[in-house]
């Protein structure tokens, strides 16, 4: 071994916080370990998404459940603090530094090098160094891909000129555009249109499809809708652009009717693709560009020996920091069953799948008012053939919501499956509720019984007693 030659049995790609967990898992199997990342250690996740964005939200989130509340309400009937809001996201971003993060790798015995890596082959990477050296590595037992995803662009004519916000722009912007509109329905385009509207932005929304939060129960996206627009945006559904220009710092936007909407910014919230352009797959047989197939123990199932896994956003299962960790932990288990010889226990629910992925993926959409989900939609449960009953219960009618504030409105869902007397999904709305959905999770994940999860008692008066009303519900 050499300065440009190295050997490890693990080799990860990607420093966020995916690929962070994947790395410590496989040390903590015994297995020499190197995490690869050519931007910031700590990822996406770090310093343009979760924390960055949340930062920015959290005061739009507090202020309005504030103003619900008697006594309170005046205190807080003022704008936000803009310069103070940044600061905390400044902070709460760490600078977009990260050397605290570099320290953790340090801690835990993961090594570290800085570049640019490329597959070159089989369990081969090349690393291209900020100095231009090349190290080359090799592994002896895995190759690990979480490099995570980009912003997907649209083929707009004139994009390429007006320099357009994606997600990174979007939670690490200076100051705060006079005008912003928001291409997309999605979570990134509902967050940010409500962190911006509230920071002081003409915030107009221009979506392709007729409602927000599609892949969510409709009611959710309805919820949010209203909330949008009695902040003050603007949302315009089957929407879409036909081209863009900049002209004098305004962003001239032409749009499919023929009508014309002028901005200071605009952010493309439309969807997200894969970062394996520059990989290397093709040396392995794959598409670069192209999303990673896995099986439940993160193994590429297009790649033979079993050496290459892909773990977060990069395999398409569930893009979610929270969901690609708990694969990271999974698969960082797997290698070192199988590097150590031991037992696989691939068995649904086993130490070594992510079988969450296909059934308890939870989700927060911080929004006002919130969403919170885990497991199926009724749309869902529908196309895969289960007997399904639905029982829906309005939140504003529970003691706990109007202790939570004034005018509560909000909206639960619970899915059961009839043939098993289990819940597979639920989907609240309303303020506050991003607190609810870790018990959401454990009753679907652990496939609770309805008989016991009736003596589960929720405290009284808070917002979880939804689940005595949901359970009451469908009692009859």
């Amino acid at each position: 071994m050499n300065e440009t030659t190295r050997t490890y049995d693990v080799v990860v790609i990607g420093a966020g916080p995916v690929g962070e967990n994947v790395a410590e898992r496989a040390r903590a199997a015994g297995l020499s370990t190197v995490i690869v990342e050519r931007e910031l250690i700590g990822g996406e996740c770090s310093f343009w998404a979760c924390d960055p964005s949340k930062a920015l939200l959290r005061p739009v989130v507090a202020r309005a459940d504030a103003r619900r509340i008697p006594g309170l309400n005046p205190a807080v009937a003022g704008p936000l603090d803009v310069e103070a809001v940044l600061a905390h996201r400044d902070k709460m971003s760490s600078y977009w530094k990260d050397e605290d993060q570099v320290d953790w790798l340090d801690s835990v015995d993961v090594d570290l090098i800085r570049g640019h890596g490329r597959l070159t082959g089989p369990k081969q990477v090349a690393v291209q160094t900020p100095d231009g050296e090349t190290v080359a590595l090799t592994a002896r037992h895995a190759v690990v891909v979480s490099t995570g995803t980009g912003t997907a662009l649209p083929p707009i004519p004139g994009l390429d000129t007006v320099r357009p916000w994606t997600s990174r722009e979007a939670t690490s912007a200076g100051k705060v555009p006079g005008r912003l509109a928001v291409v997309g329905g999605g979570v990134v385009a509902v967050e940010m249109a409500t962190a911006w509207q509230a920071l002081g932005s003409r915030v107009t929304m221009l979506v392709l499809e007729d409602a927000l939060l599609q892949r969510m129960e409709p009611f959710a996206g309805e919820l949010v809708a209203d909330g949008l627009r009695e902040a003050g945006v603007d949302i315009r559904f089957e929407t879409s652009v036909t081209s863009l220009v900049r002209e004098g710092g305004e962003v001239r936007i032409t749009l499919a009717d023929g009508g014309h909407l002028v901005a200071d910014e605009i952010l493309l919230a439309t969807g997200r693709a894969p970062r394996t352009w520059d990989l290397g797959l093709e040396t392995i047989g794959l598409t670069p560009g192209d999303w990673l197939k896995v099986d439940d123990t993160f193994r590429v199932t297009d790649v033979a020996d079993g050496w290459f896994y892909a773990v977060g956003d990069v395999n398409h299962r569930a893009l979610m920091t929270h969901q690609g960790k708990y694969q990271a932990r999974i698969a960082g288990a797997v290698i070192g069953a199988r590097a150590n010889g031991e037992p696989v226990d691939d068995t649904p629910w086993g130490a070594h799948v992510a079988t969450a992925d296909h059934s308890a993926v939870p989700q927060v959409v911080f929004t006002t008012p919130e969403v919170a989900s885990v497991g199926l939609t009724s749309r869902e449960a529908e196309q895969s053939g289960r007997r399904i009953e639905v029982v829906d219960y309005d939140l504003a009618h529970i003691a706990g919501a109007h202790q939570y504030g004034e005018d509560y409105r909000g909206r639960a869902r619970m899915l059961i499956d009839t043939d098993r007397n289990t819940v597979v999904g639920v989907t609240f709305a309303g303020p506050g509720v991003g607190e609810l959905v870790h018990s959401a999770t454990i009753a679907v994940a652990g496939e609770v019984p309805l008989d016991r999860l009736w003596h589960a008692v929720p405290a009284f008066p808070t917002l979880g007693e939804i689940w005595l009303r949901l359970l009451e519900t469908h009692r009859g």
